[in-house]
């Protein structure tokens, strides 16, 4: 079922063709644009060809569809497999997600299956009902384009009330939380999600008022000893950052982050676990914070 033809770009551009005629706005020139975007280089030599000349009698000559009905093509078995596992993510509850007609699927892979290695324990509670609540009503801000009030507690534990505008939100993989980036009349300030103790959504704001804030961006470079896979660990460790990446010797390279800047305590952190493989280079900010927390923890080494 998994290579019927019916799931192959031959069928999915001619479907999308036919939701075009029946909407009354397919022209010869979309017809080539979704043959074009959905098929093959080669298929605009054979697939307008046959739908004009009504050799596939789903489109007439004038580009309207015999058709009243769209098609909707079935998901396969390994789909719907995959599908179940996603639902077994706790995360999942945060989303409008439905998960009818996959009762009885057996799921691709169990949540065991992952083992998660250097990340913190203390994620995000994703199946509490407040932290829920809170999530798709930040969510539902960001879409709607409209203002939140929220309460929420301190990095120090104090209590404090803002109304603000919601720029994005952001996962965390290494902390396994979320947190909002959001501003105010005077202000701009990140907050993480599980903090939050009351959201309730506002007015809707206007382009004026939306000033999203521009991240800083900061640059680290780094040298890198291929020792025991260092070189694989810290591109899976930093796949999500721009890079540039030159070998200078024998399993040795440079390697230059470009990383923004609230996030660099977390890349200090990462950079610190390569242990001796890896030579911070630049800036000299962040190398007198490296030799700082090293110096920090020789001295809890030393005392105990």
């Amino acid at each position: 079922m998994l290579f019927n033809e019916i799931y192959g770009k031959y069928f999915a551009a001619v479907s999308e063709i036919i939701k075009a005629a029946q909407s009354g706005k397919l022209t010869e020139k979309e017809l080539y644009a979704i043959v074009q975007r959905e098929a093959f280089g080669e298929s605009a030599l054979t697939i307008p060809q046959m739908l004009k000349e009504e050799k596939w009698p789903v489109l007439k000559k004038d580009l309207s569809t015999p058709l009243e009905h769209t098609s909707e093509r079935p998901l396969t078995l390994l789909e719907k497999r995959w599908l179940k596992s996603l639902v077994s993510d706790p995360r999942i509850k945060l989303f409008d997600f439905s998960a009818e007609g996959l009762e009885g699927i057996e799921p691709l892979y169990p949540p065991e299956t992952f083992v998660y290695f250097d990340r913190y324990s203390n994620g995000d509670p994703f199946d509490d009902p407040e932290y829920i609540h809170n999530f798709k009503t930040v969510l539902k801000a960001i879409k709607e384009k409209r203002k939140v009030y929220i309460e929420f507690t301190g990095h120090r534990g104090t209590d404090q009330k803002r109304n603000c505008i919601v720029h994005r939100l952001e996962y965390s993989s290494k902390d396994d939380k979320f947190r909002i980036i959001a501003s105010g009349d005077r202000y701009s300030v990140i907050i993480n999600m599980a903090r939050i103790t009351k959201c309730e959504l506002m007015g809707e704001y206007s382009e004026e008022e939306y000033k999203p804030k521009m991240p800083v961006k900061k640059e680290v470079v780094f040298e890198l000893y291929d020792e025991r896979n260092a070189l694989e660990r810290a591109m899976l460790h930093f796949s999500h950052l721009e890079k540039e990446t030159e070998k200078i010797g024998d399993k040795k390279y440079r390697v230059k982050l470009l990383y923004e800047q609230e996030d660099e305590t977390e890349i200090l952190i990462r950079l610190l676990s390569f242990g001796p493989v890896l030579k911070v280079l630049s800036p000299q900010s962040l190398i007198a914070q490296i030799r700082k927390r090293i110096e920090k923890q020789e001295k809890l080494r030393t005392q105990k």
